[in-house]
């Protein structure tokens, strides 16, 4: 009866003490700045025409831009370790009577070193027939990472530029105007996707190890940082699950104790024995 005791209280004490915590470390929560289900903020009016220029907005923003068919339109927006992030983009399109026939839209992702970044899943390039009014592309990235080999082209924290130009349509309907909005949120996937190590400033443009602000002016980074902040880079949800897995081995070994220890020194043997 003593060990079934010892053995519930052994339970009761790591339910007590991780199962209300560990819900919210498993959950695959959105961010607070980039979730689906938050109110959209206004973004930038106006796009960019190259890297250079791409216009900035925050995850959770809506930036719209109205421009001619066959342009190249760029925008950039942050993303922080631990997050995947999904751009959206909405292409209104101009009125079907004065178009000659369908047109292929597509939406292109790079990472702050101007990589590609492929789509996990999503429509990034599709076609819209000649009647249609508007098309919707999508691109979900891998994961970013705190850090990567040189060699690797992992997603790294850092300024992300997304691109949304015309690939096909009859050379009639070039410059025609349409009007695209585009926004991005992300979902945090934390310790799963953590590493062992952290890259000395985040991916955005003019950013330096030495970077920092002066005169009252924000840093490169600290201009094109998340709504909150760049992460550390050191803290993951591992942390906690290490914290966990050490408590429940030490009452583990309390509990194997209580069970093998016996009931102590049987009465019928003799002192000096």
């Amino acid at each position: 009866m003593r060990t079934v005791r010892a053995l519930s209280a052994v339970v009761l004490a790591a339910a007590a003490l991780f199962g209300p915590a560990a819900v919210p470390v498993l959950a695959d929560t959105p961010t607070p700045s980039g979730s689906a289900g938050a109110a959209s903020t206004a973004g930038p009016t106006e796009a960019g025409t190259t890297f250079r220029t791409a216009a900035f907005f925050r995850q959770g923003q809506q930036a719209t831009a109205e421009a001619s068919t066959g342009d190249y339109l760029y925008w950039v927006f942050p993303a922080d370790t631990g997050q995947r992030p999904t751009v959206t983009a909405s292409v209104t399109l101009p009125d079907s009577a004065v178009r000659h026939g369908a047109s292929t839209w597509r939406i292109d992702v790079y990472d702050g070193l101007r990589r590609r970044q492929p789509c996990m899943y999503g429509m990034q390039s599709r076609t819209a027939a000649q009647e249609a009014a508007t098309v919707e592309l999508a691109c979900t990235l891998r994961p970013v990472r705190p850090w990567a080999d040189t060699w690797d082209d992992d997603p790294l924290p850092g300024s992300y530029y997304v691109r949304l130009t015309v690939t096909g349509l009859p050379e009639e309907d070039l410059g025609q105007p349409f009007t695209a909005r585009i926004g991005a949120t992300s979902v945090e996937k934390g310790g799963a996707y953590a590493g062992g190590g952290s890259l000395a400033a985040p991916l955005v443009p003019g950013a330096t190890t030495e970077d920092g602000a002066s005169a009252g002016t924000p840093s490169a980074v600290e201009a094109r940082a998340p709504e909150d902040g760049w992460a550390s880079g050191w803290w993951s949800d591992r942390w906690i699950w290490t914290a966990v897995g050490g408590v429940l081995g030490a009452l583990a070994g309390i509990g194997g104790y209580t069970l093998t220890r016996g009931a102590g020194r049987p009465s019928r043997v003799p002192p000096a024995v």
